[in-house]
């Protein structure tokens, strides 16, 4: 008979599995691993939800704690080198601590999912056009909290789903009531519009990114427009072309290669570690 699935919630304020389940986390990681301290995921009879890193690691780590789940153990732990002992050449050495989830536990890590939660860098992405939605699309499956804004209605209607979206006749006034350290894309439908929301973001002063769609010769545009208007710095810390030099015009490259450039310039902030963990069905990750 095949196995029961024992479904796993990994919600904000809500971690549960339906059956008993395991919390394996990284305790200590010392040279190269493949996540640091603080790295976690649930373990049941047939599913995991998040991840301390895959490879020979992991799978070691679930065996481990599948173990304890058949044989009723609560608490265990494991002093682990990547190396040719479990076949993982990362070189570095990591504990793992193993405890079996309850009451207290589901509320502790529901806390941590809720603080992850709150501390996501913000990303407006100013203009609902082919590359915005294409950003919001590729920003959802990450760990920050992107934001589409336009003042045309019917723009804002085709926002991906599951999409935050602004509708606004004034999208500059925005600019300023962002937490510092947000990112700013401006790629809308007009270019005096560009102008006036390029310059609040980059006269912020805190902007973790301010990323401008165009070429080259728009960010002379823009600098020019900039001096003639009174700021200081002319172009100093923006982005502009975005997305790299890929070279490809496709809405969705465009998005990927601005996604990353955004990722890149964030950081490894506080909060984001684990912030996003997706459940999936292993009941044959036991046999590697």
């Amino acid at each position: 008979m095949p196995a029961k699935r024992h479904g796993i919630r990994l919600l904000p304020n809500d971690v549960a599995s339906d059956g008993p389940a395991i919390l394996v986390e990284i305790a200590t990681a010392r040279g190269s691993v493949p996540r640091d301290a603080g790295a976690w995921m649930l373990v049941s009879a047939a599913e995991i939800a998040g991840t301390i890193g895959g490879g020979q690691l992991e799978f070691l780590a679930i065996d481990h704690a599948r173990r304890m789940l058949r044989q009723a153990e609560t608490v265990s732990d494991l002093d682990v080198p990547l190396g040719p002992e479990i076949g993982q050449c990362c070189g570095g050495r990591v504990s793992v601590t193993f405890r079996m989830l309850d009451a207290a536990l589901s509320a502790e890590l529901g806390a941590r999912l809720a603080l992850a939660r709150d501390r996501r860098p913000e990303i407006l992405v100013f203009g609902a056009g082919h590359v915005g939605r294409a950003l919001c699309a590729a920003l959802a499956l990450l760990p920050v909290r992107g934001i589409l804004i336009d003042s045309r209605a019917d723009e804002i209607a085709l926002a991906p789903e599951g999409v935050e979206t602004r509708l606004t006749p004034l999208p500059e006034s925005l600019v300023d009531a962002a937490p510092p350290g947000s990112a700013f894309v401006v790629l809308t439908h007009d270019h005096a519009l560009d102008f006036l929301i390029t310059d609040a973001a980059l006269a912020r002063g805190d902007a973790a990114y301010v990323g401008l769609i165009g070429s080259a010769t728009k960010r002379a545009r823009f600098a020019k427009w900039r001096a003639e208007h009174g700021a200081c710095g002319g172009t100093d810390g923006l982005t502009c072309p975005i997305g790299g030099p890929s070279g490809d015009k496709r809405p969705e490259i465009i998005a990927a290669f601005t996604a990353a450039e955004i990722m890149a310039n964030l950081g490894d902030r506080p909060g984001r570690r684990n912030s996003e963990v997706g459940t999936r069905d292993t009941r044959s990750d036991a046999a590697h």
